[in-house]
């Protein structure tokens, strides 16, 4: 899977620690979904699609390899 997390926090203007506390995850768990060191849960991704006011899909999709 693939992501656009770190354009579309950069876009709202925060940093890791910030969009971490606004979901209720460590910081350490936003650099891995950036990173695509870890695919979120269902309830995680929803939460970052309320933030993003965008459909997760917009922000996540799936590579070759899923």
């Amino acid at each position: 899977m693939e992501n656009t997390l770190k354009v579309e926090r950069a876009i709202l203007n925060l940093t890791q620690g910030e969009l971490a506390e606004m979901i209720g995850v460590s910081r350490q768990t936003i650099n891995s979904i950036e990173a695509n060191r870890y695919v979120p849960s269902t309830v995680l991704a929803l939460k970052l699609s309320a933030i993003f006011k965008k459909p997760v899909n917009e922000f996540f999709t799936l590579s070759e390899e899923d």
